[in-house]
């Protein structure tokens, strides 16, 4: 099979032969874990899990490792050398006073004042939501998901190669950066030349730490600071890591010098995955650090920038719990809402969007369901050389073409095909890369478990029927809107009214 992606780092489409097939090293920039992670991280996260799934589907064994940033990473991010303060720091501060006033999930935090907690705490909240989510990597936590405190004397390890291979320099106070003047590809990934970050970097800087430094660019590796709520001590003064030094650290030493595939939101090009770059050849003289990087677009919420201020900021639980839609939604539902865009472009997730999700989903299991049926639960063997799941496999072999891989499916769900057993088998090849448990029981997404309303539901069907038969349509189209309002879809055949539970 020809596979190819799009690479940032030639800004071209590439053809993708792993360097040690049929093996592949694969890492993804996870979350911060300060707060909950949002619908917008979870886009890169699926993403890269669409990804991973996608090449063992066609045979590849992927080795898939995410960090988990529990220090260093600084608020104002946005320039190389970040600037303001720690996000964790910044968390726990958040939290103490939350907890003062005994809101907000802080509470469930012993000492929100301790950053170390702040992190475990929204770490195994993140971990709960990308199970959910049927995020491959978080099932393998021990194995391929590795916190960035964990790590610090690899970090202290690969700041002393670049201080001896002359990639980075110590300030009088202590303080390491990188010489991004030493790295001539700098700017390679992003399409930025030094003059250009000199001329836009100079005054987000502090003046202190710019009449030190050699170019505005230069970034942190190290930084000595007794008084910070996470320390360490180092060759360089008590203190703590850069941002950047993480992923370097933990990729190389867990997957190697050379990667075949680097993921992660677009938003991380700059400076964080240049950064990347930099730091790793500075260390080991190769020409690449990864030889892909593929980047996920952002994600605007009914056409705008999430925003807290503006009502549209959602973490995972806020959908599935009905925060973002007014009704629970299945995790199916809102794992397909966020891969069904191809991840180069932005995605708009929209109510709309989430109900039209919810129907391909049900037809998907109903479908299985009734195949299972059919079949006697007897799927017949099927490969690549299977005309659907072939051209399945073929639409993302193009740079992971979801769209067109999705319609060649609901036209196939449209023929109507009549062999269970071969059906059973495409539906189950399918679920092993979009993820959506579809030989799950279908019965909790179709009845609610509190309250009778099951009951209360097929009582008002009845209604419909009994209304209709005696033409009074109006009662008839009450009884219908008190089922729509149940979260209920509702179809009224000459057989009679029948409704199933809306997934969203």
């Amino acid at each position: 099979m020809n596979i190819q992606f799009y690479n940032t780092l030639s800004n071209s489409m590439e053809p993708f032969e792993p360097l040690n097939a049929p093996k592949v090293t694969m890492y993804s920039c996870g979350p911060t874990v300060y707060d909950y992670a949002h619908i917008g991280n979870f886009r890169s996260f699926l993403f890269a899990d669409l990804l991973r799934r996608f090449l063992e589907a066609v045979g590849y064994e992927v080795r898939h490792v995410m960090n988990i940033t529990d220090v260093g990473h600084m608020t104002e991010d946005q320039v190389a050398d970040g600037g303001g303060e720690d996000k964790m720091a910044s968390a726990a501060r958040r939290l103490k006073e939350s907890k003062k006033q005994g809101t907000d999930h802080a509470t469930a935090i012993e000492n929100p004042d301790d950053p170390f907690q702040v992190a475990e705490f929204y770490m195994d909240a993140f971990l709960e939501d990308a199970r959910t989510l049927g995020l491959k990597v978080a099932f393998e936590e021990s194995e391929n998901i590795f916190r960035a405190t964990d790590h610090i004397p690899a970090m202290q390890a690969m700041i002393t190669k670049l201080l001896e291979r002359g990639h980075a320099y110590q300030c009088v106070d202590g303080t390491v950066y990188y010489s991004v003047e030493s790295f001539p590809s700098y700017g390679k990934l992003s399409g930025n030349t030094l003059d250009q970050i000199r001329s836009g970097a100079g005054g987000r800087v502090e003046a202190e730490d710019q009449a030190s430094k050699r170019h505005p660019a230069d970034f942190l590796l190290w930084k000595p600071d007794e008084s910070h709520l996470m320390k360490w001590d180092s060759p360089w003064g008590t203190g703590y890591p850069g941002w950047h030094i993480e992923c370097s650290a933990m990729a190389s030493l867990v997957l190697g010098d050379v990667i075949d595939l680097h993921t992660g939101g677009e938003d991380l090009i700059f400076p964080h995955h240049e950064c990347e770059i930099a730091q790793s050849c500075g260390v080991t003289g190769e020409s690449h650090f990864a030889r892909f990087w593929l980047h996920a677009r952002f994600l605007m919420v009914e056409g705008e920038k999430m925003s807290k201020s503006k009502g549209n900021f959602f973490t995972v639980r806020d959908v599935l719990q009905g925060k973002a839609t007014g009704r629970d939604v299945h995790p199916a539902v809102l794992r397909y809402e966020l891969i069904k865009s191809h991840y180069r472009a932005n995605m708009n997730f929209t109510k709309k969007g989430l109900s039209d999700s919810a129907a391909v989903v049900r037809k998907l299991r109903e479908f299985t369901a009734s195949m299972q049926q059919k079949s006697g639960g007897e799927a017949a063997p099927i490969d690549q050389t299977h005309p659907i799941w072939g051209e399945f496999l073929n639409a993302l072999s193009d740079d992971l073409n979801i769209s067109k891989a999705m319609g060649g499916i609901m036209t196939w769900l449209a023929s109507s095909p009549t062999d269970a057993s071969e059906a059973l088998a495409v539906c189950q090849k399918l679920d092993t890369i979009l993820g959506f448990s579809l030989e799950e029981p279908t019965q909790p997404l179709e009845e609610a478990e509190a309250g009778g309303e099951a009951e209360q539901a097929e009582s008002l069907c009845k209604q419909i029927d009994e209304a209709r038969q005696a033409k009074d349509y109006a009662s008839a189209d009450a009884a219908r809107q008190k089922l729509i309002e149940l979260g209920y879809e509702v179809s009224t055949t000459k057989e009679g009214t029948s409704c199933k539970k809306q997934l969203v």
